[in-house]
């Protein structure tokens, strides 16, 4: 029988605080080595102070059209929306929801370098964004692209360390703190201005993360259901996808976990 998940913790520790078994120690060791001399130890809070966005402009997509704008914070930090258009340029409109209003479809969805540009099967951001942006197109809403959130808000430099330390043998959480940092480091602040300034309050959330759900309501936007982001598992990530399930409470179903389920065939 297999040991009761570890939740994720909230603090980062070091490698030294995560009791490793002996044979993993060096592993885990010469992997932080790299890093050592040079830690990134800090993420700084984002500004809630939105300077400057632009016109919509529609960009067509194997998805359909889609009204683009760009969001630029005081901090430098530069965010993209993404709001589903008709083929005559009017926005489609909300659909799938008994609500009254209807709510909008929205996936906030966290920059991921080598899962959005590269298609990397380390994770499946790549495949998420696919598909939000399908079910989006389909019910109305907008796709929230945060570009400060890499590696959970971790930053692509210790994304990248996190990942020679998976490699060494610690999973998504533990590696996050091995290098001193939290599990998630992701703030929505900017991500809830936006939302707001699109009048966006009320939404129904393309996601299987139930800890953006308290995130967002603690920032002022109610998010009257989720939309499950159900995408197949790969034999590269199925590590990665049980410890999202297991330590982060990602709802995820056995097609999201096993890559031989019937369904992803």
């Amino acid at each position: 029988m297999s040991p009761e998940p570890k939740p994720a913790a909230s603090t980062g520790q070091g490698w030294e605080g995560l009791n490793l078994p002996p044979e993993q120690e060096q592993a885990v060791a010469d992997a932080a080595a790299s890093y050592i001399a040079s830690p990134l130890d800090t993420v700084p809070m984002p500004s809630p102070q939105l300077i400057e966005t632009t016109y919509e402009v529609p960009v067509p997509t194997p998805h359909g059209v889609f009204g683009v704008r760009a969001w630029l914070f005081a901090d430098g930090a530069e965010h993209i929306t993404a709001r589903a258009l008709n083929d005559d340029g009017t926005p489609t409109p909300f659909t799938g929801t008994g609500t009254e209003p209807p709510a909008p479809a929205v996936r906030i969805h966290s920059e991921c370098a080598t899962g959005d540009i590269f298609g990397s099967y380390r994770c499946d951001c790549g495949p998420q964004l696919e598909n939000g942006l399908r079910i989006i197109a389909q019910q109305g809403g907008w796709l929230v692209y945060t570009r400060n959130h890499e590696g959970r808000g971790i930053g692509l430099v210790n994304k990248l360390r996190a990942y020679r330390l998976q490699d060494a043998g610690l999973d998504t959480v533990d590696a996050n703190l091995a290098l001193g940092l939290d599990a998630d480091m992701r703030d929505y602040t900017q991500a809830s201005v936006i939302l707001q300034e699109l009048g966006a309050e009320r939404i129904r959330l393309v996601s299987n993360n139930p800890a953006k759900v308290q995130a967002l309501a603690e920032l002022g936007v109610e998010v009257l259901e989720m939309i499950p982001d159900e995408v197949p598992a790969r034999a590269e990530n199925t590590r990665y996808l049980a410890t999202k399930r297991d330590r982060m409470r990602h709802q995820l179903g056995p097609r999201n976990t096993h890559p031989n389920h019937p369904h992803n065939h």
